[in-house]
C-alpha cells in the first residue's frame, strides 16, 4: 500500500502587496499553490499511490468565484482517471462555515463529516481512515477524542487538523496532546495546521507534513509531501519537495567588508549557495546585511545603495532563478561611540540621550510613543491588515514590545551617527 500524505496546500492565497515590489514575479508567485498541486498530483500518479491524504486547508479562504473550486476538482478528477482515492479532513482556512460556494466532488473523494468522527474501510488493502471535518473556522474542542478505536487486523490512519498542545506562530484549534493520539492505537497520524514540517513521533508515526508550497518570506525552506510505503508491518515514509517557489532568509555579515565590490562578491556567494540545492524554480530571498561596516555611513548619505548592490548581485546568478524579496540592514559605522559619548557636541548628545533610553524601558516607550504616534495614526487600518496578512508586520513598530523599540532606537541612532560623522564615509 502507498499512500500520500500532504496538508495547507492554500490554493490560490492572495499574496496581498506584492505589487509594492518592482519588478517582482507577479504570475510566477500568485500560481505558485496551483503549479505545487500540479505538481503532488503528478506525483501521485507516477507512483501509482493508493490515495492521497489532505489534512486541512485545501483552500486558503472562500473562494472569489468558482475558478478557485473547479481547478481544484479538476485535478481531482486526474486522480480519480488513474484510480487514485482523496481523503480530506478541512481545517480552518476552508471549515464548513467558511467555504460558502459549493461544487460536487467526483466519486474518487471523501470529505469528512464535520459532526463527528467517520471511519472509512479499505478492504481491498486492510486499512481504515478516520477522519473529522471542522465545522467551523474556530474549533476549540479536542477532536482527537471523539476518534473511533482502531480497526483490528488493518492498518489505521488518523486524518486530522490541529496544533496538538500549540505551536509557535500558529492559532491553537483542534488541540490535542500526544498521549491523545497514542491512545486511539493507530498506526499513522496524518496532521495539517503547522506549515513547517515535523515529525513528532515514530510510533506510531505522527507527522505533520508541512504546507505544499511556502507563500512568504516566514516559510523558507523545502515544502513538498510525505509519500508513506507499508509492506506488512514495515513502513517507509519520505519527504518529497513539490515547490515551485523556495523561500529563503540568507544572512550576509558584513564585518570585513569595506567597498561595494566586496559586498557583491559575499551576496552573490550567499545567492548561490542558497539556490544550489534546488533545481529548475524561482528563489524568492530576504537579504540581511549586518555587521559593523564603512558602507553604512554610504547608505546613510544615499540610502538604497546597498538594496540595489544586492539586486545587481542577484542579476549575476547564472542556472537559477533568484528574486530578492526584500533587503534588511542591521549595520553599524565603526566609529568610535564610547569617545564620542564623552563629547560636548551634537553626537555626544545623541550617544549619552540613547544609553538613557537604553537603560529605561519605560522612558523608551514614552519617547518612542510621542515620536512615532502622530505618524503610526495615519496608517490606513487595511494597510495595518494587509501587512499583518502577508508577515510583513514588521515593517510597522510595535509600540509594546519594548525589545523591538531597542532595536529601532539602535538603529536610529547608527543612521544619525553615520549620517553625522561624515569624516568616517567612504565615498
Amino acid at each position: 500500500m502507498r499512500f500520500i500524505h500532504t496538508a495547507d496546500l492554500h490554493i490560490d492565497s492572495p499574496l496581498r502587496g506584492l505589487s509594492r515590489y518592482e519588478g517582482a514575479p507577479l504570475e510566477h508567485l500568485r500560481g505558485a499553490t496551483r503549479r505545487a498541486l500540479e505538481r503532488l498530483v503528478a506525483l501521485a500518479i507516477d507512483e501509482e499511490v493508493d490515495f492521497v491524504l489532505i489534512a486541512g486547508d485545501l483552500y486558503d479562504r472562500d473562494w472569489q468565484d468558482f475558478h478557485t473550486g473547479l481547478f481544484v476538482r479538476e485535478q481531482m478528477v486526474r486522480l480519480g482517471r488513474a484510480g487514485i482515492r482523496v481523503f480530506i479532513v478541512q481545517g480552518n482556512h476552508d471549515a464548513q462555515g467558511v467555504i460558502t460556494r459549493q461544487i460536487p466532488w467526483p466519486d474518487n473523494v471523501k470529505v469528512f463529516s464535520s459532526r463527528s468522527a467517520e471511519t472509512v474501510h479499505l478492504e481491498a488493502l486492510d486499512a481504515a481512515i478516520h477522519g473529522h471535518s471542522f465545522p467551523n473556522r474556530e474549533v476549540p474542542e479536542n477532536l482527537a477524542l471523539g476518534y473511533p478505536a482502531a480497526v483490528a487486523g488493518c492498518f489505521n490512519i488518523g486524518l486530522l487538523h490541529t496544533s496538538l498542545t500549540g505551536m509557535a506562530g500558529h492559532d491553537t484549534y483542534a488541540p490535542a496532546t500526544l498521549a491523545d493520539l497514542k491512545s486511539k492505537g493507530y498506526d499513522y497520524w496524518a496532521l495539517g495546521h503547522v506549515h513547517a514540517r515535523q515529525v513528532v513521533c515514530e510510533t506510531p508515526r505522527v507527522v505533520f507534513p508541512g504546507n505544499l508550497q511556502g507563500r512568504h518570506a516566514a516559510e523558507t525552506g523545502a515544502k513538498g509531501c510525505e509519500l508513506v510505503t507499508v509492506n506488512g508491518a514495515l513502513m517507509e515514509a519520505r519527504f518529497m519537495p513539490l515547490d515551485v517557489v523556495r523561500w529563503h532568509q540568507v544572512v550576509v555579515d558584513l564585518q570585513p567588508v569595506q567597498t561595494l565590490d566586496e559586498l557583491t562578491q559575499q551576496v552573490t556567494q550567499a545567492l548561490q549557495l542558497a539556490a544550489l540545492e534546488a533545481g529548475d524554480m524561482l528563489h524568492a530571498v530576504r537579504v540581511l546585511l549586518s555587521g559593523e561596516t564603512p558602507l553604512h555611513a554610504l547608505e546613510a548619505r544615499q540610502p538604497g545603495t546597498l538594496a540595489a548592490a544586492v539586486q545587481a548581485a542577484a542579476q549575476d546568478i547564472s542556472g537559477a532563478q533568484v528574486w530578492i524579496e526584500k533587503v534588511r540592514l542591521d549595520l553599524r559605522s565603526p566609529v568610535d561611540r564610547a569617545g564620542l559619548g564623552q563629547g560636548g557636541d551634537a553626537l555626544g548628545e545623541l550617544v549619552r540621550w540613547v544609553d538613557v533610553l537604553s537603560g529605561d524601558a519605560t522612558a523608551r516607550a514614552r519617547f518612542c510613543g510621542a515620536s512615532l504616534a502622530d505618524v503610526l495614526g495615519k496608517v490606513p487600518a487595511e494597510v495595518l491588515a494587509a501587512l499583518a496578512h502577508e508577515k510583513a508586520g514588521d515593517d510597522i513598530p510595535d509600540l509594546s514590545d519594548a525589545a523591538g523599540l531597542l532595536d529601532l532606537l539602535k538603529d536610529a541612532e547608527a543612521t544619525l551617527l553615520a549620517r553625522l560623522n561624515t569624516a568616517e564615509a567612504p565615498r
